[in-house]
């Protein structure tokens, strides 16, 4: 099957590090994978070394008249079976033709720029109820999941290289430092767990809003900001608890991550981790923006090993099942051949 991958996204962010999986995935499945992409140097180098040949493009705004004609072009000559447009810019840009037109949503967007799709993916069952109820025909609308890398045996990061002392606890957050994400609430939280240290691995407007307020709660021996990371793994393998704490969180690929590398995760229940977490099963979930009950959520499983460990062995279950990624790629190869002739 020829697939095009249409990607005008930024450098970092969940649904640009999918994309990647994604593309990269389909080519080891053995199909010809064309990605179309907004010039990036490190995603051009991960592609290419992947073994694809990716096609840049402007991907500009309202007054860029020349992206889609060229995206037009493109397809044309790789002639694609099924061109998959990831979020709104790129999907603004992609044109009908003798393909298959999929516009993939990780979440809930102005659905006036898939108006060229000929089907809607949405990456959770709540993103696809949402774009029914938006009018979309639910005959063109799928769930499919998405998966992550597979971090069981990642090695952990050494704690010191964190400013982590030996044997301390450690409380990881993960994403870009920006209010949605709702690092503040999990800040205040940490008050709550003088035993651990909290690792914040990302980069965002919220820098130094957050670190401010590190200062003033007097928490700073304890709240690491690290910036962006890409020792995922490592990350997560050297974690006590992950937190995801977010006030808006479609998804939610940081606990998938989770999941897969046997960290026990608390989370806010925001849309995506509510749909995900069995509370008390695979994760603890509780009330967005709750400090307090935020802090006695981490604690219990820092505390509780057995809680701790039934978390995990549940979460990698379910990551086994329904997030890894033979399984993902397989229902994604499944519907294309649904959708093409």
């Amino acid at each position: 099957m020829r697939i095009a991958q249409v990607m005008a996204g930024a450098a970092h962010g969940g649904a640009e590090l999918f994309f990647e999986r994604m593309t990269i995935a389909l080519a080891r499945a053995g199909e010809t994978v064309l990605p179309i992409i907004r010039s990036e140097p490190a995603r051009i180098a991960r592609l290419r070394h992947a073994g694809l040949a990716p096609v840049t493009l402007r991907f500009g705004g309202a007054l860029d008249f020349f992206t889609t004609p060229r995206v037009a072009a493109v397809l044309r000559d790789f002639a694609p079976d099924v061109a998959i447009a990831w979020m709104s810019r790129a999907a603004a840009h992609a044109p009908r033709g003798d393909w298959t037109l999929i516009g993939r949503l990780g979440g809930y967007y102005d659905l006036k720029y898939f108006r060229r799709c000929d089907v809607l993916i949405g990456n959770t069952h709540g993103i696809v109820r949402w774009i029914v109820e938006q009018g979309f025909s639910s005959n063109s609308t799928y769930y499919l999941p998405n998966f992550v890398e597979d971090f069981a045996f990642a090695r952990p990061t050494d704690p010191a290289e964190l400013g982590v002392p030996s044997g301390t606890p450690i409380v990881l957050a993960l994403g870009r430092l920006h209010t949605v994400k709702g690092f503040d609430t999990l800040i205040h939280s940490m008050t709550l767990v003088p035993e651990a240290h909290l690792v914040i691995a990302g980069e965002g407007p919220e820098r130094a809003a957050l670190g401010s307020l590190i200062k003033e709660l007097g928490i700073a021996a304890r709240v690491h900001l690290v910036g962006w990371r890409r020792d995922i793994g490592g990350l997560l393998k050297a974690a006590t608890v992950f937190v995801s704490s977010s006030r808006h969180e479609p998804l939610g690929n940081m606990i998938l991550e989770a999941f897969s590398s046997a960290t026990p995760v608390v989370a806010a229940a925001a849309e995506g981790p509510r749909e995900i977490i069995r509370d008390g099963v695979d994760g603890l979930l509780v009330p967005i923006g709750d400090a307090s009950v935020m802090a006695d959520a981490i604690t219990r499983l820092i505390r509780d090993r057995a809680l701790a460990n039934g978390v995990v062995e549940a979460g990698r279950v379910r990551y086994e099942s329904d997030f890894a990624e033979p399984v993902v790629v397989s229902a994604w190869l499944s519907l294309f051949q649904k959708l093409v002739p």
